[in-house]
């Protein structure tokens, strides 16, 4: 798509906050997706000048919701006292689902239907469902049919042990279903395409990890909100923070997806985490209604597909033809967030874009498209440090993005995502220094 899109009303973002990132442990983790978004969205809401019935629409984005989840968006909406007769639906785009809402919520209001939207995202990882495999679904189906004492103990008979294998949700849900591959052989895919080594790899992980410690120690997390769980636990910053890593560390750790010749490791890779994230938009008239500050606005985002087996390249796809459309260089973006699905990931899409040949032939540009400033990239850790809920990472760059604009008074930034079945997202925002009002 190269047309620019019809804007009648601006998308301003006001405000965000998101949870810490909690890693998980091998067990359920403290909270439920919807306990963490209702979590995470109540001290957001009760800074703001107005009632929370006051929104028009909250859109919120998950992938794995429980099952006393269905569309958790409503269940969301309904516990933080939104109006019941103001609309709320969950939108699902893998990776960038927290992404997707935040693209819903400023065409909503672009085109006039709502003038204030909570958007976001969020992710509890640690309960994804643990599955029971057909034959076992299809014996319990028997079982339920058997009346008398015979006909169950002839159906009790015919239970095997191998019926009881229990199908882990989560690994299967970050399988891709057309080519089979995992999410982590897709990375190992496209590091062999660009030469990425083991110790590029290690070495990003490494400085993600610096870089997380660094904004922490400073205080530049300021989105982060303490929330609590219902046994009067408080958490209050990411868990998954590894302050000792180095490269000896990094080095001692196998190969996960290519056993034992591959070069992606727990590592350098996102870690398996719960975690949300909302922002807060509205319109100019709204803004001005209830005299909100203005952290940024949404000016254009662009949603791409390529092949499902080298899914981590789909920034490149998605940033290549946003920048084309509004007409902006790579020096003309002053700060990017690349969702650090894994480390390989990232440094094959900076190596794309300094491959004249993947240009042309992928991108269909010219020639290269150059080379991104790291200094100027992921600048306080991401997904290989701080986790990767994946309804929720798609709104946490984005609002990170805005924070880090607002701390170097820069104007403009990208923040992109791969997803998980070939495509990639991304979405370009603008720091506002006045209200819109103003």
């Amino acid at each position: 798509m190269t047309q620019k899109r019809k804007v009648l009303h601006d998308a301003f973002v006001v405000d965000g906050s998101r949870s810490p990132f909690l890693k998980a442990k091998g067990a359920p983790g403290p909270f439920t997706a919807a306990n963490l978004a209702v979590a995470t969205a109540r001290p957001l809401l009760a800074r703001m000048p107005f009632d929370a019935a006051a929104i028009d629409e909250v859109i919120l984005g998950c992938v794995m919701p429980g099952p006393d989840e269905a569309n958790i968006a409503r269940v969301t909406a309904l516990r933080l006292g939104c109006d019941q007769h103001k609309p709320a639906w969950t939108v699902q785009r893998n990776c960038a689902s927290g992404m997707q809402a935040l693209d819903c919520a400023a065409q909503s209001i672009a085109l006039g239907r709502s003038g204030l939207v909570l958007a976001g995202g969020v992710e509890s990882m640690s309960h994804a469902p643990v599955l029971l495999a057909n034959s076992m679904v299809a014996w319990l189906a028997q079982w339920t049919k058997a009346k008398t004492f015979g006909a169950r103990a002839k159906t009790l008979a015919q239970l095997k042990p191998v019926y009881l294998k229990p199908i882990i949700g989560l690994l299967r849900g970050l399988t891709d279903p057309v080519v089979g591959l995992s999410m982590g052989q897709t990375a190992e895919i496209i590091a062999q395409r660009f030469g990425i080594d083991r110790e590029a790899m290690d070495r990003y992980a490494m400085r993600s990890h610096q870089r997380l410690s660094h904004a922490m120690d400073l205080g530049w997390l300021k989105e982060i909100e303490t929330v609590y769980d219902t046994d009067g636990n408080f958490y209050r910053e990411d868990d998954g923070l590894r302050r000792d890593s180095d490269m000896e560390k990094l080095a001692k750790l196998k190969p996960v997806f290519d056993r034992p010749f591959g070069n992606v490791t727990a590592g350098n890779s996102a870690q398996v985490t719960d975690g949300a994230a909302w922002l807060i938009l509205a319109n100019e008239a709204t803004v001005a209604k209830y005299n909100l500050p203005v952290l940024g606005k949404i000016i254009d985002s662009e949603w791409a597909g390529l092949d499902p087996a080298q899914m981590g390249l789909g920034p490149v796809h998605a940033m290549t033809p946003l920048l084309k459309r509004n007409k902006l260089s790579l020096d003309d973006v002053d700060y990017w967030e690349i969702n650090e699905a894994f480390a390989a990931q990232v440094l094959a899409n900076i190596e794309a874009w300094k491959d004249s040949k993947y240009c042309r032939e992928e991108l269909h540009q010219r020639g290269a498209v150059g080379e991104i400033n790291q200094d100027k990239l992921n600048v306080d850790g991401g997904g290989v440090s701080l986790g990767h809920p994946v309804g929720a990472s798609g709104a946490r760059i984005v609002l990170h993005l805005l924070h880090v604009l607002k701390r170097n008074n820069a104007k403009r930034g990208i923040a992109s995502l791969c997803i998980g079945g070939g495509q990639g997202g991304a979405m370009l925002l603008e720091r506002q220094t006045l209200t819109a009002a103003e």
